[in-house]
């Protein structure tokens, strides 16, 4: 006689619902609070005249200083061509600027202008009431405990991510 095991006859399917143990579940829990939090910020945005990519990439000149455009399609997960035509679009709106980099005529790094950074900050500004929403159903303590949660999955420790 066989132990009482069950003895599952189909796989799991993998949803987002709450209290799903699919082996998926928190890769698509974690893509629907993306689009979310994306949804979200995209308004925040908005009234500014730029798109998230393009807030991605100010947010990657801001905490690294000027960065060659191959660093920036890496850092922001965008394909060459992408990221080109996000830093086409800053330069057009005066955010950012394209410069030599000394020693190789070939590479240009991309730096964030005077009005870029004036962007920047209003952004934030803009963003701080809907990110507030965002986490209003949480309790105390619990947005920070997400933000330290999410900030170990998205950087592990062993440097993964």
């Amino acid at each position: 006689m066989t132990a009482d095991v069950p003895h599952r006859t189909t796989s799991s399917r993998a949803t987002d619902r709450p209290g799903d143990e699919s082996p998926f579940a928190l890769g698509l829990l974690l893509r629907r609070a993306h689009w979310h939090a994306a949804a979200v910020m995209t308004e925040a945005l908005r009234p500014l005249g730029i798109e998230l990519r393009h807030f991605a990439v100010l947010i990657v000149l801001v905490n690294r200083g000027p960065t060659v455009q191959r660093d920036l399609a890496e850092a922001t997960g965008t394909d060459k061509a992408g990221i080109m035509r996000v830093v086409d679009d800053l330069e057009r709106r005066g955010l950012a600027v394209r410069k030599a980099v000394p020693g190789d005529r070939r590479v240009r790094a991309v730096e964030i202008t005077p009005q870029g950074l004036e962007l920047f900050d209003r952004a934030h500004v803009a963003a701080e009431p809907l990110a507030e929403h965002l986490v209003a159903e949480l309790g105390p303590g619990e947005p920070e405990q997400l933000t330290d949660l999410l900030t170990r999955i998205a950087h592990p420790a062993g440097g993964e991510a």
